[in-house]
């Protein structure tokens, strides 16, 4: 397989990127590269080898949640920069449109 200009214009359609000529002339390279070191994966004899599902044998090691140290609401509210009488007052990210 190999990449070329449409695929890398598409890649970056679909991730909404964009791209100057040079920029995509290079990622085109990259790219190519890449697909050329898989390529070297499938020369390896991989008869009889047990496909891996985990990285290594760890477990992960977890506890419950515990409150330790509960601050009170008027305590946090102290230095807010903007408060309302038991709220955080923070600038509006949503929009209706």
């Amino acid at each position: 397989m190999k990449i070329d200009k449409a695929t890398v214009d598409r890649i970056a359609e679909l991730a909404r990127l964009e791209f100057d000529e040079t920029a995509s002339a290079e990622i085109m390279n990259d790219m190519n590269n890449m697909l050329q070191f898989v390529d070297q994966l499938k020369e390896l004899d991989t008869e009889g080898i047990e496909p891996l599902i985990f990285m290594t044998d760890e477990v992960n090691v977890t506890r419950e949640d515990e409150v330790n140290y509960e601050v009170p609401q008027s305590a946090a509210l102290q230095n807010a920069p903007k408060k309302d009488m038991y709220y955080f007052r923070v600038p509006k990210v949503v929009s209706n449109e």
